[in-house]
């Protein structure tokens, strides 16, 4: 049987979701932890990868086990098992041919921008004291909408077959002394979203103008875009499915 474990973590401590080799990551310490409390080795396919220091406020990972077990029960076990970093919502069980990565419909993603001198979210947002033409930045991501091929902001050396992702949403909205730019697509490329906030970071200082997106997405050329906002301020916010992966819905 398949289930689908949904769940959260601080990125601070791990070398991103992925497992490997020597390095710690989500991964290895949720799989230790189901092995441990269901008793079976247990290898889990999360939706996605993220990066070295990057946040998830709800991400997802699919399992096989054969043995019934009470999900209340599980999340409970998981949760007291799990270092206070991570954090298990919800287990259900799912048709055996669903799949975390391949059957998500989209991926959103939130971006968070400390715009003054905070000492409880230094860790969580990437600080920006000098002042960002929040207009120019929305107008930048309406240019997004115009294109599909984002090799541009693609990390180099990237082994995809395609860089197109289809951008659903894309906007910036101001909060207290926060920024917060929102990106719905339907996939990511490697390092994407970082390389599109330093970009329009750099046209909300002026440094570029909105238009100038046009050419930077037109040359397929990574050294031509911004530079990569740091991991701590990037959050995986949700991930959304169809309903039919699920058993008896």
């Amino acid at each position: 049987m398949r289930y689908f474990l949904e769940f959260s973590y601080n990125g601070k401590a791990y070398h991103g979701w992925q497992n490997q080799p020597n390095a710690i990551t989500v991964q290895e310490v949720l799989e230790k932890a189901l092995c441990t409390i269901l008793k079976s080795e247990i290898s889990t396919m999360g939706a996605g990868r993220t990066d070295a220091g990057v946040h998830a406020s709800q991400m997802f990972a699919h399992f096989d086990f054969e043995e019934n077990f009470e999900p209340k029960d599980l999340i409970y076990k998981l949760n007291s098992f799990l270092p206070n970093d991570i954090a298990v919502t919800d287990v259900f069980e799912v048709k055996p041919d669903a799949h975390a990565r391949f059957d998500a419909i989209s991926r959103t993603y939130h971006y968070k921008i400390s715009t003054a001198k905070n000492v409880f979210d230094y860790d969580f947002t990437y600080g920006v004291p000098l002042p960002l033409n929040i207009v120019k930045m929305n107008e930048a991501c309406k240019i997004l909408f115009e294109y599909k091929d984002f090799q541009c902001f693609s990390k180099s050396n990237t082994d995809v077959k395609t860089y197109n992702c289809d951008i659903k949403e894309a906007f910036w909205t101001e909060k207290s002394n926060q920024l917060i730019f929102k990106i719905t697509a339907d996939r990511f490329l490697r390092n994407m979203v970082r390389a599109i906030v330093g970009t329009i970071i750099s046209i909300g200082l002026g440094k570029l103008n909105p238009e100038d997106l046009h050419n930077i997405i037109a040359s397929k050329d990574r050294s031509e875009a911004g530079f990569s906002v740091p991991a701590h301020g990037l959050y995986l916010v949700e991930i959304v499915y169809p309903d039919t992966i699920k058993i008896n819905e």
